[in-house]
């Protein structure tokens, strides 16, 4: 299997899991720097919406006040419906107002 079957841009990845209504919105969120990825225990922000993502990675970002933090299990190849986005994530913890990963 190649790298790019194994990974992800992290906008296409946060649409895809229904996170946010349009890549755009989820590309203006990771460009305000708003968006984060921890892989193999190593965290950093993600400064661009290019940014690959892989299963395995955690991801945390805002949702309006609230901060989501979830682990990529699945890649997903469309924007299916919400039942087959769930199945792209686990959630790590409740969304909180104050808590920033």
């Amino acid at each position: 299997m190649n790298e790019a079957a194994e990974t992800c841009r992290a906008d296409v990845w946060l649409w895809r899991a229904r996170f946010f209504k349009t890549r755009s919105l989820a590309a203006r969120a990771i460009e305000q720097g708003g968006v984060r990825v921890t892989r193999g225990g190593q965290g950093a922000g993600v400064d661009k919406p290019s940014r690959q993502v892989k299963p395995g990675d955690v991801i945390a970002f805002p949702v309006g006040a609230n901060w989501v933090a979830a682990r990529v299990e699945a890649l997903g190849w469309r924007r299916g419906p919400a039942s087959e986005a769930r199945a792209l994530y686990t959630l790590l913890q409740p969304a909180s107002r104050s808590a920033r990963p």
